[in-house]
């Protein structure tokens, strides 16, 4: 599973800008559609420009390439339900080739005539073994970002807090995971813990991904050694509202709001 920040809802604002493709959002909800980027242009030498297509994407092997042809017409699209950088990336290297193309922007009707599509390489959709751990998405931080996170809610005694932390910090580094800071409440000797785990900004030929399962069965050892129950104790008053408290961070200004 890839984890940090991600587009969805908004656009990447002072990020990315294209002369070509628009940013349609996603939805979410019942309707649960994919944000996408989209093209509708004509092109010079249009054969040429789908095998350069081809070629790119076997760079970008990660995401789908649709390509809906007439002619010299194309509507060109890409998308997902969590835009990563690599993504905008991609597209952005799609433009370059549509400006070597002498591409025009298209507002008429389209009507297709063949299609294309590149398909993504195959992903292992994981389905998580963990009921203790929960994916979350977040607010908007800077730039329109959104956060695909790992949340885990525990209680143990605070006098063992410390070293639990410590713990988590091992594993993240065993596993990937270059995010991780906690929301807390003391309370009667007690502990009651918000554990968040992400990555940040995901480049193309540095996409980090996060074996989800083994990093639970990791957390879920740390049973053996500490008195660690999963899930939060007392009421609403007990809720970890203290915080946050950072232990790894990269790529703040997108993953944590300012104060």
């Amino acid at each position: 599973m890839i984890l940090g920040v991600y587009w969805y809802f908004k656009f990447p604002e002072n990020v990315y800008s294209f002369q070509f493709f628009n940013f349609l959002k996603g939805f979410g909800g019942h309707v649960d559609n994919p944000a996408e980027l989209e093209a509708r242009v004509s092109v010079d030498h249009p054969e040429s420009f789908i095998k350069k297509l081809e070629e790119l994407h076997f760079r970008f092997k990660r995401m789908y390439l649709d390509i809906k042809v007439n002619e010299n017409q194309f509507l060109i699209s890409t998308g997902d339900y969590t835009l990563f950088d690599e993504h905008f990336q991609f597209v952005s290297e799609i433009e370059r080739l549509l400006f070597h193309h002498n591409a025009v922007l298209l507002d008429l009707p389209f009507e297709m005539k063949s299609s294309r599509r590149f398909s993504p390489e195959n992903k292992n959709f994981e389905t998580i073994g963990h009921r203790f751990m929960q994916i979350t998405g977040s607010d908007f931080k800077k730039n329109n970002a959104e956060n695909l996170s790992v949340r885990i809610d525990c209680n143990l005694p605070a006098a063992n807090k410390k070293d639990l932390i410590n713990d988590l910090i091992r594993i993240c580094t065993e596993e990937n995971i270059q995010v991780f800071y906690y929301y807390g409440c003391d309370f009667k000797q007690h502990s009651n813990l918000m554990f968040i785990f992400s990555n940040g900004r995901q480049m193309e030929n540095s996409v980090q991904d996060v074996d989800i399962n083994t990093f639970g069965n990791k957390v879920r050892r740390l049973e053996q050694k500490y008195p660690l129950h999963f899930g939060l104790f007392g009421g609403m008053e007990y809720y970890p509202r203290n915080g946050p408290f950072v232990e790894l961070i990269t790529d703040e200004e997108y993953i944590l709001n300012k104060k």
